[in-house]
């Protein structure tokens, strides 16, 4: 499989004995970075003094 192959979000795969859509997988990986994110904006004025967006 390529990066570029065609995926659906009902696919599924398996991880630890246990099955997850790839939908789920997206999802998650979208919360993280935006939880992350969230974490730097924090930081941000602490560090170089910057606020604001």
């Amino acid at each position: 499989m390529t990066w570029r192959a065609r995926r659906s979000g009902q696919d599924t795969f398996t991880h630890a004995g246990d099955g997850y859509s790839l939908r789920l997988l997206y999802l998650h990986m979208i919360t993280e970075h935006a939880r992350h994110n969230g974490h730097a904006d924090l930081l941000r004025p602490h560090i170089d003094g910057v606020t604001g967006g």
